[in-house]
Formats: structure tokens, sequence, C-alpha cells
């Protein structure tokens, strides 16, 4: 009986397949997919404000307070904003660095540096983040004892604190599919470009840019993502600003469903960033 059942996985490859895979979808159903339910159906629910205890009723106050406080569309609008801005920061910063390290570099070299890039995902991200603290720190940080003889200065704590740190947090997310993309992009189309005397940057515009666009896509995803979603780096260098995920750690002891309806704007941010990528085909050519 054994055999014979082994022998039919084997002659149907595509029903075996299916049966190594169930086990993992159904997995994201229920913990990913049931998650993102349960936290949907929260937010419509209310709180009573003397005893604490969930009222499962169906109300659309949270919504409507997060829509009409000036407070919470300023938050909306300043994560927004400094996901935005670690995303073209990563990608202006890492395309340089995964050329240098596809096309430029020595083949045992590259080994080297991808190995480089990687190391800093090992350390905590805590340490990274309190190391940035100290080196942002006014007056008596390291930025202003090295920098500070020759004018420039520590911009202190707050939105371009945590720009800084969550640019440097989420790079090497951007710099890896990047060098991915360009190790694929055959020698010769830069070779022949030159030949037909294109510039430099006309080659990479034309030529360079749009077969690198999925990967860039792809690293955008992790670092939009990522910054939409913390709240720890703003807490520690970010001053008095804060960010949605500053706004649900503050609200989720106190009032779930509320830090529920917040916790829904960056996956509905997510959800048409998604939508809007796959307009372009970017996610067809992964």
């Amino acid at each position: 009986m054994k055999n014979s059942v082994s022998t039919w996985m084997h002659k149907r490859p595509k029903l075996r397949l299916t049966a190594l895979l169930a086990a993992p979808t159904l997995w994201l159903v229920v913990a990913y997919l049931g998650a993102l339910g349960a936290l949907l159906i929260t937010a419509f629910f209310t709180i009573d404000n003397f005893t604490g205890n969930i009222i499962a009723k169906f109300n659309l106050g949270n919504f409507h307070d997060i829509l009409t406080d000036p407070a919470y569309r300023n938050v909306v609008l300043r994560t927004l904003g400094i996901a935005v801005s670690v995303t073209i920061i990563c990608a202006v910063l890492a395309v340089p660095m995964a050329f240098f390290m596809a096309k430029i570099a020595k083949q045992k070299s590259q080994k080297i540096l991808v190995a480089l890039v990687l190391t800093p995902l090992w350390a905590s991200y805590l340490v990274k983040i309190y190391a940035w603290r100290t080196m942002l720190e006014p007056n008596t940080g390291v930025m202003d004892w090295i920098l500070g003889p020759i004018g420039i200065h520590s911009p202190g704590f707050g939105g371009p604190a945590i720009i800084i740190g969550l640019s440097y947090l989420w790079l090497p997310y951007m710099i890896l599919p990047i060098y991915a993309g360009l190790e694929r992009l055959p020698n010769s189309l830069l070779d022949a470009s030159g030949d037909l005397g294109a510039r430099n940057f006309y080659t990479f515009r034309r030529v360079v840019l749009p077969l690198i666009f999925p990967s860039l896509v792809a690293g955008s995803m992790f670092t939009f993502s990522l910054s939409l979603g913390d709240y720890i780096t703003a807490q520690i260098i970010g001053g008095k600003l804060q960010m949605l995920g500053n706004v649900v750690y503050q609200n989720f002891s106190i009032n779930l469903p509320f830090a529920a309806t917040i916790a829904t704007i960056p996956v509905a941010i997510m959800a048409i960033y998604l939508w809007l990528i796959r307009r372009t085909g970017a996610l067809a050519s992964l």
C-alpha cells in the first residue's frame, strides 16, 4: 500500500506539490489572514468607558474620530511622509552600492561585500537605535563632537533623526534585491550601449533602470512597509513626534478597538501601495 502511494505521488508531481504546499497555505490563511480579519472586526467595536470592557457591537465611532480629529490626520501624514522619505533615501543609496558590488567589484570581493551588507542585520535592533541616539544627542553626541568643528551639527531628536535611523536599519533590504537584479543584467547590454555612443547617465536611465525596476519595487516593499509600522525608532530618537505605531502601542492596553482601528491604516496604505505596484506590472517580473 505504501509503495503504491509513493508511486502515485511520483507519477503526479503537480498533485505532490499541491500536497506539500497545503500545510503552509493553511497556516498562512489561519495565522495571518485570520489575524487581519480579527483586527478588522475589532476595529468596529467600542469600549465601555466605565468598566473598560469591549462592547462587541458594530460602530463606526472609531473611524469617525480618526477622520475628524486633526491630530490623528497629522500622525497619518507624518508616518506616510517618513516612510516615503526612507524609501527614497534607501533607493538613492542602494543603487550605486549595488551596482559597484555587482558590476565593478571583483568576483572574489562580491561575496565579502554581500556579507558586509548583511552584517548590520545580525546586530540587535535596539543596540543600533541606541547607537544612533548616542550619535544624534544634541551638543554632546558623537556627530557634534566629530563634525561640529566644521559646522555640521546633529539634527537632534525628531523627524530627521527618525528618517536617518530607519534609513540605516532598512538599507540592506533595498541593497540586496537591487544587487540580485543587477547580477542578472548582462554586461553585453552595457557594452553595447557604450559602443553606440550613449553616455553613462543615459545608459543608466534607458538600459539599467528599466531592467532593475522590479528589484527596486521589491526593495521598496520592505523599506516602505517596515517604516510604516515602526514605532520603536520614533520612541527612542523621535523626541515628541509620534508615528502610527506609537499611537497603537499607547492605546493597546486601554482601548483595544481604537488601537485596532489605527492599525488598519497601515494595512490599508500597504494594500493601496501593492495595488499601484501591480498596475505597473513590476510584480510579474519578480
